[in-house]
């Protein structure tokens, strides 16, 4: 089901929204889409929790520059705390990670 709502500016700035470089990866232990990832979101190191490990090995994650939605309100999944969000698109069910075009520096906004 899409959502078509039609939002003003003023919502859409208030979502912190940057550019991650992934510092390490691994499979949570007992589930077969979960990663921890270690994201470096600029001005700290975060802990996300993604559902993308049917279709990214950790060791393919490292390095990787992708979006991170970092305010979104914490979680936790399979007991471990994700602290923000990574973007993805979804096709057919599964996700393919979103990347600059060219290098960025850790904890660039998006706009």
């Amino acid at each position: 089901m899409e959502n078509n709502e039609i939002i003003d500016m003023g919502v859409f700035a208030r979502l912190d929204l940057r550019i991650g470089k992934i510092e390490n990866a691994e499979k949570i232990e007992g589930s077969k889409k979960l990663i921890k990832l270690d994201v470096d979101v600029g001005d700290e190191m975060r802990q996300l929790v993604a559902g993308i490990a049917e279709d990214y090995s950790p060791e393919d994650l490292i390095g990787k520059l992708v979006p991170v939605l970092a305010n979104l309100k914490p979680a936790k999944l399979m007991g471990v705390e994700s602290r923000g969000m990574i973007l993805a698109v979804d096709v057919k069910g599964k996700p393919i990670l979103l990347h600059p075009d060219k290098e960025v520096p850790a904890g660039s906004r998006v706009r």
